[in-house]
């Protein structure tokens, strides 16, 4: 989002962001030169910690399982009506791109997708939802309380719409895929809203 100027602002606040970006490019530049790695945007954010959910066959799962692989997590519900879908497709585009490029790092991923909307989408459902974009694509519900503490470990969003009829409804929620370390460390968020390729490209530069 764009920050807002006002009207009455002096000139010289007006320079600020331009002398903070021509700060950081110098500050990147030298890093490149150093040789230095550029620390992840998500570096020391709180995001992310342990989980207990359910797989698609009534499994528990619990974040401790993936320890070791990268996990991009993408949090929304499979009666969502365009939003969700397009997302975890260009998700899985890129992640299939990348393990095509890199079979070895791609192996490390581990892609789950993760429902807010657990009193419809059951195991079952949300395997079968997952099932459409890739066999690599895990898909995760619980019991409202479990599906909720994940939501607010990742600061994740969600809300239900008012109901057109009985068990038809929206889900308001935020929109963000997020690329978490081997330890569970936050890492990114990955441009889901944009395509495959996008993820991808995010993909080869945090994933080693």
């Amino acid at each position: 989002m764009s920050p807002v100027v006002h009207a009455g602002f002096r000139p010289a606040h007006r320079l600020r962001p331009l002398l903070a970006a021509l700060c950081a490019a110098a500050l990147t530049a030298l890093g490149a030169c150093s040789g230095a790695s550029p620390e992840p945007p998500l570096a020391g954010a709180a995001i992310g910690g342990d989980f207990t959910l359910i797989d698609k066959q009534g499994k528990t799962v619990r974040a401790a399982d993936f320890a070791g692989r990268y996990r991009v997590v993408y949090f929304g519900y499979t009666f969502c009506p365009d939003v969700c879908p397009l997302d975890v497709q260009h998700l899985m585009q890129g992640v299939h791109a990348f393990a095509k490029a890199q079979p070895a790092l791609g192996a490390k991923l581990a892609p789950m997708f993760i429902t807010i909307d657990p009193a419809r989408d059951t195991p079952q459902v949300v395997g079968e939802f997952a099932a459409n974009f890739g066999p690599e694509l895990i898909g995760l519900t619980g019991t409202p309380a479990q599906v909720a503490a994940v939501a607010k470990s990742y600061a994740v969003f969600y809300q239900k719409g008012k109901e057109t009829a009985p068990g038809a409804y929206l889900m308001d929620h935020s929109r963000a895929a997020f690329l978490m370390g081997p330890e569970g460390q936050p890492i990114a968020i990955l441009p889901a809203e944009a395509d495959g390729k996008a993820v991808a490209a995010e993909l080869e530069k945090w994933v080693h």
